[in-house]
């Protein structure tokens, strides 16, 4: 399975170790960039690169997008058709198996100043471990989703 990154400067950094790190775990990445830090460059032109990927293609490939507080990414990835965007800036990982589980999500967005690299390559590898249920109900609930105009 491809992996997609993309990231403005606020996620800069972070990105860059996960993406070797991801490539640890046996993944192909791709790397939508911010390829330099940029202070003045802006999320929704890195972000829209991996959402729409993934809007092409649902099922295969995930993405990984990173902000200050990922919730601009988030909303970002959520403009795109399929995409199911969610946000994650630590604390509880059940947050993290839950996006999987009941919801299929096929991006994460990591708020990169609220995490520690540790943080994040944990949530990371659970969020990519982690399987949708395939349950009826959660299925159902996706489908209605994907009927939104």
């Amino acid at each position: 399975m491809k992996i997609i990154f993309a990231t403005d400067h606020a996620g800069f950094e972070l990105k860059n170790v996960l993406v070797e790190y991801v490539k640890t775990l046996g993944f192909e990445v791709e790397d939508c960039g911010a390829k330099f830090f940029d202070k003045e460059d802006d999320y929704p032109d890195f972000i829209t690169l991996a959402a729409k990927a993934v809007s092409l293609d649902p099922t295969n490939p995930k993405a990984i997008v990173l902000g200050g507080s990922g919730q601009g990414e988030a909303i970002v990835s959520n403009r795109f058709s399929g995409v199911r965007a969610v946000v994650y800036y630590g604390k509880n990982l059940e947050i993290i198996k839950l996006s999987r589980e009941h919801n299929d999500a096929n991006i994460l967005s990591l708020g990169a100043r609220f995490l520690s690299s540790d943080e994040a390559k944990e949530a990371v590898k659970l969020w990519l471990e982690t399987p949708f249920s395939y349950e009826e109900r959660h299925l159902r609930r996706i489908q209605k989703i994907e009927q939104i105009n």
